[in-house]
């Protein structure tokens, strides 16, 4: 009797642990140790609602929008809906490449932005369309672009001029509080399309070891020694990849991200061109690949301008992000411009889109800023 008492006490805990393995090891834990108490709940609770849900986000939707700029708690999407997104974007770019003066004042607008997000209970990520710190913009131009992603690296020419301007984000990351005194954790996502060749950091203009070691040392500098702890850090780039082995060729590995994605326009009707099929097929690698490696996946940057299609949101964005195990915990469409009369990836009042708009917005499936509770909280 006793051993066959010991005999299923060892099995019970045997299947204990591979219970415990099967299933624990699929909880994502953020690559800073010392990451705040609020990064940490928006990461589990981001994990949480991808089971069920999606968050929808837009680029700069609460900074300006189609025909206004600056209005106070205004955005395109709240006009349509009654409710802002429930993912930001913002951008980086103005900390960096023009006169310290500049750089202060965009500051101080990121910074109000963010702890407003915050103070509703919304989320903020940060792209970064970063100036050439060797000469020009953030675009590769054959004729006069520097291939700087080598000269950033310890040791090289830019390295001390790069450490500068991460000191004017730590700065920012430190000094952005919310009303009850905590800092505001940011889905930082740093040399963004990266596999592309439009940008400076593209992949025809720096070797792969290059970017992975830039994107490690930027990770180190940031956390380790600048005591930046609100950020998760997230790996996207452009859907140009097959498979997971072109999809990881510039991935910098598992300790230095803590979300994966994509940006994708091309599979979502740019140039009236759709393939859903090839976009499922990417989005489910990415979702099994976050899921394999302990992270949180998004579809990081899409939309279609203008949006000439009347059931776009439903019919084409909402299915896809519907298609089975797909597991993602926002997506985010591109920015409204205050100025061109077409450039706008989100419906305003009035605009063609609106009333499926308003279909997506309804459906249980999506989560806007009015639908989040406690993101920060446990």
């Amino acid at each position: 009797m006793k051993t066959k008492k010991r005999y299923e006490w060892f099995l019970f805990f045997s299947l204990l642990g591979i219970y415990t393995i099967s299933f624990g090891q699929q909880k994502p834990v953020l690559i800073d140790k010392l990451a705040t108490p609020e990064t940490k709940a928006l990461y589990a609770n981001l994990h949480k609602l991808s089971k069920k849900h999606i968050l929808f986000g837009h680029q700069h939707a609460t900074q300006y929008g189609h025909g206004w700029m600056g209005d106070e708690n205004r955005s395109d999407v709240q006009s349509v809906t009654g409710s802002h997104p429930a993912v930001i974007g913002v951008d980086f770019s103005g900390l960096s490449g023009m006169p310290d003066s500049l750089v202060k004042m965009n500051a101080a607008l990121l910074k109000k932005n963010i702890e407003d997000t915050y103070n509703r209970g919304g989320v903020t990520t940060a792209s970064w369309h970063f100036n050439n710190p060797a000469g020009g913009d953030f675009y590769w131009k054959d004729s006069s672009s520097v291939a700087a992603v080598p000269l950033l690296l310890p040791g090289a020419s830019l390295h001390t001029k790069y450490i500068f301007i991460l000191k004017n984000i730590a700065a920012l990351a430190n000094a952005c509080v919310g009303k009850d005194g905590k800092k505001v954790p940011i889905i930082f996502r740093p040399y963004h399309e990266l596999d592309g060749n439009w940008f400076w950091w593209g992949k025809k203009h720096c070797s792969a070891a290059d970017i992975k070691a830039l994107w490690q040392f930027t990770v180190r500098y940031l956390r380790d020694s600048l005591h930046v702890h609100n950020f998760i850090y997230a790996f996207s780039p452009d859907c140009t990849f097959n498979n997971v082995e072109e999809f990881t060729e510039r991935y910098p590995g598992d300790e230095w991200v803590d979300m994966v994605g994509m940006d994708d326009y091309a599979d979502f009707g740019r140039y009236g061109q759709y393939n859903l099929e090839a976009a499922y097929a990417k989005l489910k690698l990415i979702s099994d690949f976050a899921v394999q490696h302990r992270k949180l996946a998004a579809l990081t940057e899409t939309g279609l301008e203008s949006i000439p299609n009347s059931n776009w949101w439903t019919a084409t964005l909402l299915n896809t992000l519907k298609m089975p195990k797909l597991r993602l915990c926002y997506v985010l469409v591109w920015r409204n411009d205050a100025h061109s009369p077409t450039h706008y990836y989100a419906p305003f009042p009035g605009q063609f889109s609106a009333p499926d708009f308003i279909r997506f917005y309804e459906d249980k499936f999506t989560l806007f800023e009015n639908d989040l509770r406690k993101m920060y909280k446990p």
